[in-house]
């Protein structure tokens, strides 16, 4: 049995990584920037950058929704979109395709959404004019589920302006 030993350390190892990596997965400062442009590249607008600055303002107030998870915008000085999910660890990436799901419900013609839809989250992903993106995500106290916010700077959705 003693010979078992470094094989048995070495499983150890490799499922605390695969577990570590999985709660890890699609929550990096590059998932979120990757989202982000592939949804802008669609439509033709330039990618964002992560951005340490409005990194820290997101984390800042996710950490302030941390205890009751409610679906607030801080009113800060940046362009703001925010998630709340529960029944499973929601990652930044379902958080941005969340947004990017509302594309459906946006048109471009007219500069409005569909009747009683939303999709401001989406043309606020989308915005020509936002270079800039910091996001942050946190597990809600008991229980209460996922918070994600990402900001963006300088903020879009200026009404009467097209995001592209």
């Amino acid at each position: 049995m003693s010979g078992n030993k470094p094989v048995v350390f070495g499983f150890a190892f490799v499922v605390v990584f695969a577990m570590i990596n999985a709660c890890l997965a699609q929550n990096s400062p590059q998932d979120y920037v990757n989202a982000h442009n592939t949804a802008r590249s669609a439509v033709g607008v330039g990618g964002v950058t992560w951005d340490s600055t409005v990194q820290a303002y997101a984390q800042n107030y996710a950490n302030q929704r941390k205890g009751d998870c409610k679906l607030v915008h801080s009113g800060g000085p940046y362009g703001e979109n925010i998630f709340w999910g529960w029944g499973k660890d929601y990652s930044g990436v379902d958080a941005v395709n969340s947004w990017v799901d509302e594309k459906q419900y946006y048109d471009y013609n007219s500069n409005s959404c569909a009747s009683g839809k939303v999709c401001g989250h989406y043309t606020q992903v989308v915005w020509r004019s936002s270079t800039k993106i910091g996001c942050a995500k946190v597990v809600c106290d008991n229980n209460a589920g996922i918070f994600i916010t990402c900001n963006y700077s300088p903020p879009g959705n200026y009404v009467g302006q097209k995001p592209y």
